[in-house]
């Protein structure tokens, strides 16, 4: 496999703006580009899917295992001339002190080159110490080249040049300097996605094109070809046969809402669902559908729409209190509430959560979840022992407020924020509502066991529809 993890020294490098150029150009020369993000980030998997025109598919530690990571790698990238893995934060950074779940490891378990984008501002001969120091930290790992970013002109980039040459053999392979045509908007919870961004496909052709004159295309690809082959994977990954497509699962796609896992919405698939896209800015209902998914994404950016399509409100409002089934998470959870307030602006939301969403300034719940199932949980399937815990992560600058103290909840928050009171998941009726996001794993069939639910809701009214009064 012909592949490059893509790193920086620290986090908010350029990396995602380099390895959006350098896969949107890769694509435009026919080159077919499978793309990979470390971590949990819907955001820059997205900015990665339009550049390359194929899903991006996410690689974490904290959901898989070794087996699973180099399943997920070799099955989408082995059929591909050129596998690109973005990185998260640093090349060493990580939870673990020990690096266990760093981009390093990350690259070793991968027997992936490493290309490092350099932030170089304020820097020149102090280049050379840092990039020796990074390749002489660790033995597991090769840095094979070096792309230099934020470079403020040909003198700075000939100082830098000249310290590495002189004191390293990294080759550097592309100096960008200082564009801001290829900036991509960010705001509270990083860069804007796509499903956001009318631009998008303009932004992405200009970032190609600078990250052509700047960067050699040709050597990123030569680096590409180092690439060893990942050890094999030694767990079993049979995949169950697709179960017969006999539910339909509305899933809200639009400006407001769009973070999904891929993997998710295919297993979705396999597990008999048909997805039927629900635009809550502009439909009026629901279509014809036997349950509702809603994810993350930004309902504050949207509110006022939202709120205005109120026609849509009720009729999922309706559907929910007749007994449909429905799993919503962060975004879909705070649109499912009474009202969301962010800068001082209160809209109308669903009102099927009693309770009401607040935005704050600061966030009230980041990073990796740790959940522990209740006996609330509603959806059938095997929850294991009662210690199981389940990985999920949060990003939320959201809390509930004016909550009930009667509510069921799915989840006890072993590591993390949740709700309140180290609970997650509001269950009511048929309804699971939290801020946590799952991913589809072995640790964690979520979707099997929500389409399970779903089957059993929609067969459950089919009885009762089948009961006549005599007579």
């Amino acid at each position: 496999m012909n592949s490059v993890l893509v790193s920086a020294i620290h986090k908010s490098s350029g990396k995602t703006t380099v390895t959006v150029g350098i896969s949107a150009a890769l694509a435009r020369r026919g080159v077919d580009v499978q793309t990979f993000k470390k971590g949990p980030d819907y955001i820059d998997p997205m900015w990665l899917s339009q550049a390359s025109g194929k899903p991006c598919r996410n690689l974490d530690f904290h959901f898989m295992n070794e087996d699973e990571i180099l399943h997920e790698f070799t099955s989408y990238g082995n059929d591909t001339n050129l596998c690109i893995v973005e990185g998260n934060k640093g090349l060493f950074d990580g939870v673990d002190v020990e690096g266990s779940d760093s981009n390093a490891a990350l690259a070793k378990l991968l027997a992936t080159p490493v290309v490092l984008v350099v932030d170089t501002r304020g820097m020149t001969r102090g280049i050379a110490p840092l990039i020796r120091g990074y390749c002489e930290f660790s033995d597991d790992i090769r840095i094979a080249a070096i792309i230099l970013n934020q470079v403020g002109g040909p003198r700075h980039e000939g100082k830098l040049r000249a310290a590495l040459e002189r004191y390293t053999d990294i080759p550097v392979i592309g100096s960008i300097s200082r564009h801001p045509e290829m900036e991509i908007a960010e705001r509270h919870l990083g860069l804007i996605p796509t499903n956001e961004a009318q631009f998008a496909d303009k932004k992405i052709e200009t970032i190609a094109k600078i990250i052509e004159s700047s960067v050699d295309i040709g050597l990123f690809g030569t680096v590409a070809c180092t690439a060893k082959t990942p050890q094999g994977v030694r767990g079993s990954f049979d995949v169950a046969a697709p179960y017969p497509c006999d539910i339909k699962i509305a899933i809200a796609r639009d400006a407001a809402f769009g973070f999904y896992y891929p993997g998710d919405l295919d297993a979705l698939h396999r597990a008999g669902a048909e997805l039927v896209p629900v635009d809550t800015l502009n439909d009026s209902h629901l279509p014809d559908v036997d349950g509702l998914f809603i994810g993350g994404g930004f309902p504050e950016t949207h509110a006022e729409r939202l709120s205005a399509n109120t026609e849509l409100r009720r009729n999922i409002r309706t559907a929910l209190e007749n007994g449909m089934p429905a799993y919503a998470e962060c975004a879909g959870l705070m649109y499912l509430s009474r009202s969301l307030t962010w800068q001082g602006q209160r809209s109308e939301m669903v009102g099927y959560i009693p309770a009401d969403t607040i935005m704050h300034e600061r966030p009230v719940g980041r990073g990796y979840v740790v959940l522990q199932e209740t006996p609330s949980m509603p959806w059938p399937g095997q929850r294991g022992p009662s210690d199981s815990l389940l990985p999920a992560h949060e990003f939320h600058y959201a809390s509930l407020e004016n909550l009930p103290d009667d509510l069921a909840y799915a989840y006890e928050v072993k590591r993390g924020a949740g709700i309140s009171a180290g609970r997650d998941g509001i269950v009511l009726g048929n309804v699971v509502a939290g801020f946590s996001h799952q991913r589809n794993q072995a640790s964690n069939a979520w979707t099997e066991r929500f389409a399970g639910f779903v089957r059993s809701c929609q067969q459950a009214q089919l009885s009762r529809a089948d009961i006549r009064p005599c007579g």
